[in-house]
């Protein structure tokens, strides 16, 4: 009988060890290393079998002798979820969704599969039985007629044997971490595992030029769980983001081989699935009846695409002696640095002052030119002076209070005049080579903060 060997794993990064280790040397996180039963695979046969074809011996060659040509798109029916992948599902792509539970990842790719109605898709679920699938298919299906075949399966050998008797177009797991090799000898959603499985999908999908999904758990930290070498196999990660409290969900597009991965999708969760959000910015922008102080309207950019957002501020005198700095949706050691720049160039007093930030509609921004309507609506609550709707802000702060410009201002110009905008304040040095008359609303180019109190509170 042969010995069986074992190994222990790091859980946060899949470092392998001979023996138990207190820290990881590879990402230095304490006590990861859990031991896992290891066995070799006897032959160098893969777990599927492979056509006759598809064996075969690659050859070094010149970059110029190489024929480019372009990758085939499969439009899958969702204009969201094209954008994030950059136009389409590519032949032979590894694609893994990560999200919370409950945020909708199944949902959004059943409803992927009920959609495709000229696609043979396989869906397999390690998770849920075939009734409680069609009970979900049921209430979100659009197309009855939809080509698309149910799988309750965790063993990768059985999930390789129906893939070969159905030969489908497009196969959908759910989810990656259920799933267990008998090449492996440990506990489904180990390491070894996890990355086992994933190779084995990967080797299916780029032999045979079969699109793959896999959906995957994220750990309490928001990563994405299992090994880090997960996300590096796959050709794109997408995350599956909102609050479960709220109907609004956001796919963010983290790594992505074919296109962009800046990309961002927006849908709305309702009794009858998912629906997509072609314009973002009305969601993004409350609906008030007054002028309130304390808010202010950004331009941004999200990938391609630009947004109109609302930068709420709220200032007030701090209680308990030590003041409170706290901001949602955007990063909070910029926001204190926006602070000092007030503090530093502007003369407010705000080191008494509690500082509270929130970016509405639950979206997390990284755009620099957030940064002038981020001051504006904390000025404006700070002095109790509302800010008027019809204006927008498209700009970027630096540490000496200078108006910075930013990338693609005619496409955040566009998109605020689109909306009935009537002013947008922008860097002095945006205005070079810009057209004014084709826009309607008005376009006023500042070169310091002071500029912009002075036109806005006098």
């Amino acid at each position: 009988m042969a010995k069986t060997k074992s190994a222990y794993f790091c859980q946060n990064c899949g470092y392998e060890s001979a023996k138990w280790l207190g820290k990881c040397p590879s990402c230095n996180q304490w006590n990861t290393f859990v031991e896992e039963l290891v066995e070799k695979q006897s032959s160098s046969v893969p777990a599927w079998k492979t056509t006759p074809g598809s064996q075969r011996s690659n050859k070094p060659n010149k970059v110029e002798n190489i024929e480019s040509s372009m990758e085939t798109r499969i439009p899958t029916g969702d204009q969201e979820l094209d954008r994030v992948l950059g136009g389409g599902l590519v032949t032979g792509s590894v694609t893994l969704i990560g999200g919370e539970p409950g945020i909708g990842k199944s949902t959004l790719m059943l409803q992927l599969a009920l959609n495709m109605t000229q696609k043979r898709i396989l869906y397999i679920s390690g998770e849920e039985s075939e009734q409680q699938i069609k009970m979900r298919a049921e209430r979100i299906t659009t197309s009855p007629k939809a080509e698309c075949y149910i799988l309750t399966e965790t063993s990768t050998q059985n999930i390789f044997k129906q893939i070969q008797q159905l030969d489908p177009e497009l196969v959908i797991v759910d989810s990656i971490q259920t799933l267990h090799s008998s090449q492996i000898e440990s506990t489904p959603g180990s390491v070894s595992q996890v990355r086992e499985c994933t190779a084995e999908l990967l080797r299916f999908a780029k032999e045979t030029n079969t699109p793959v999904f896999l959906i995957g758990h994220i750990t309490k930290d928001g990563a994405i769980a299992g090994p880090k070498i997960l996300e590096h196999m796959v050709d794109t990660v997408l995350q599956f983001e909102g609050d479960r409290h709220h109907i609004y969900r956001i796919l963010r597009s983290i790594k992505n081989r074919f296109g962009a991965a800046a990309e961002l999708g927006i849908y709305a969760m309702n009794g009858n699935g998912l629906r997509e959000v072609t314009n973002p910015s009305e969601i993004l922008l409350s609906q008030r009846d007054e002028e309130l102080s304390g808010i202010a309207i950004s331009a941004t950019l999200e990938g391609a695409r630009p947004m109109l957002i609302e930068t709420q501020a709220l200032v007030s005198v701090a209680a308990y002696g030590t003041p409170q700095r706290s901001a949602t949706g955007f990063d909070t050691r910029r926001m204190n640095m926006l602070l000092a720049v007030l503090e530093k160039r502007c003369g407010f007093r705000l080191s008494t002052r509690d500082v509270f930030l929130n970016i509405a509609g639950g979206i997390k921004v990284e755009d620099p030119a957030i940064d002038l309507a981020v001051l504006v609506a904390i000025i404006s609550s700070h002095e109790d002076i509302s800010v008027s709707s019809k204006i927008c802000f498209a700009a970027e702060v630096g540490l000496s209070g200078e108006i910075r410009a930013v990338n693609r201002i005619d496409q955040r110009i566009s998109e605020a005049d689109k909306l009935g905008f009537e002013r947008i304040f922008v860097s002095r040095y945006n205005m070079k080579g810009l057209t004014k008359e084709k826009y309607s609303l008005e376009i006023i180019g500042v070169s310091k903060i002071e500029d912009v109190f002075t036109a806005l509170f006098g």
